[in-house]
């Protein structure tokens, strides 16, 4: 009897318990919808204004893709993709990023036949098992430019950075920070990797012996050598200072290339500031990288770089390409914390008001006739009170007021209300949509 009882409390129990979105995922409300519309209309303003077209490619990927691009030592990985078996056994991963899908469907359907290079741009989410703070989520939205074969032309990595740098400035993002840096190719990249290395060992010899060392450091040295300085802890913060400069071991083509791209900035009087220790975490970058900060976020709103290694990684060729992109959550708290954007203006709508159950008929209609002649209409159909209709309106800042009750309704006329005034007028219902035009025009 005891055991029931214990049961059909825990059931009860289970059943009260309101369920939440899963950890580090969250849902885009009404009240912040308006900022993403705006976030959204951007990239695709810049995009058409720099010839990138849209490419939309599936949230689901063979995971074998993201293990050979990204690379085995990666934390996204490593630690952070979600992965899942079919019951066919297919071996699949929600994208942890954009770049490599883009690729791969630039491989797999034929893209290189169209005019070269191929410019897109795509805006989407993204998941990494990762730990939730600010501006960062396990399911994330981005955003991106991608310009794919042709030549590996410093000029396109500099479009990409001036069309990223565009998109956060027609957010009103200002002061903008632009670094740069070369991370350089497979001729010269080795031999700093091999001077990178011998550096931290002897570093991290002296720090073993005061117990003090990063652990994630102490891996990356063996497998991914210049992940050691994308580390944000204290300690290798201040070592990363001390450490040889890539800079400093480019090899002829990889200067000249660098060379064209900030020549190119120049060009456009785009400020920028060289950072010797910037690099991506992603193993397919080659050459140029870059971040963009602003002087309202402490985070890089945007980042990207060359990834000639890309296309060779999946298809066994090079294939030149550059590319750009941001977090879109991250670009919106900047956005809102700053009071960036106006809100959604509601000075155009008219608010229709019903009394009685015929005129909450003729209401319905009426709103129809209104969306089909293009005016922006609201009402509160759940109400019956006028006073209770009348408040909402005037929480919609509704300039205009459409009142329809039973009298109304024979007469085959409205009352519109000026909201502000509080006067009201007859008007025939033939001659509202004429009226209500000309009114908010005055508004």
């Amino acid at each position: 009897m005891a055991t029931s009882a214990k049961k059909t409390k825990s059931a009860k129990t289970a059943k009260s318990t309101v369920i939440q979105a899963p950890k580090g995922m969250h849902d885009i409300l009404p009240e912040d919808a308006w900022y993403w519309e705006k976030v959204e209309q951007a990239v695709r303003d810049t995009a058409s204004f720099y010839g990138f077209d849209r490419i939309q490619t599936p949230i689901l990927e063979n995971a074998d893709l993201f293990i050979r691009s990204v690379g085995e030592s990666t934390d996204i990985v490593e630690k952070e993709m979600y992965v899942l078996k079919t019951r066919g056994g297919d071996h699949l991963a929600l994208r942890p990023e954009m770049t490599a899908p883009v690729m791969r469907a630039y491989i797999e359907r034929g893209l290189s036949r169209v005019s070269q290079p191929l410019k897109v741009y795509y805006f989407g989410p993204a998941f990494r098992h990762e730990n939730p703070q600010a501006g960062r989520y396990r399911e994330f939205y981005q955003m991106g430019f991608e310009t794919i074969g042709g030549e590996s032309d410093p000029i396109y990595d500099a479009e990409v950075i001036v069309a990223g740098s565009r998109f956060l400035e027609s957010l009103k993002l200002k002061n903008l920070a632009i670094q740069v840096n070369s991370i350089g190719c497979k001729v010269c990249r080795p031999n700093y990797r091999k001077k990178l290395q011998d550096f931290y060992r002897k570093e991290m010899a002296a720090m073993k012996k005061n117990k003090v060392v990063c652990k994630d450091c102490e891996r990356r040295l063996e497998t991914n050598p210049l992940r050691l300085l994308d580390c944000k802890s204290d300690l290798c913060v201040s070592l990363k200072a001390q450490a040889p400069s890539i800079l400093d071991n480019l090899c002829f083509a990889c200067r000249q290339h660098l060379k064209g791209v900030l020549e190119y900035l120049d060009e456009v009087a785009l400020p920028y500031s060289l950072n010797p220790y910037l690099v991506r975490g992603l193993d397919y970058y080659s050459r140029t990288v870059f971040e963009i900060f602003s002087d309202q976020s402490d985070l890089a709103l945007m980042g990207g770089g060359r990834y000639d290694y890309l296309g060779e990684i999946l298809s066994g060729k090079p294939i030149p390409a550059v590319g750009v992109a941001a977090g879109i959550e991250r670009i919106i708290d900047v956005v809102k914390t700053n009071n960036l954007l106006p809100l959604r203006k509601t000075t155009d709508k008219v608010f229709v008001i019903h009394v009685g159950d015929l005129a909450k008929k003729k209401a319905f209609a009426l709103i129809e006739q209104f969306r089909k002649e293009n005016i922006r209409v609201s009402a509160a159909l759940g109400k019956d009170s006028l006073q209770a209709q009348l408040k909402a309106a005037d929480k919609e800042a509704a300039p205009l007021s459409v009142i329809i009750g039973q009298k109304e309704v024979y007469e085959e006329s409205v009352i519109i209300r000026d909201m502000k005034t509080g006067s009201q007028e007859t008007v025939p219902l033939k001659k509202i949509n004429d009226t209500l035009k000309e009114k908010l025009r005055k508004q």
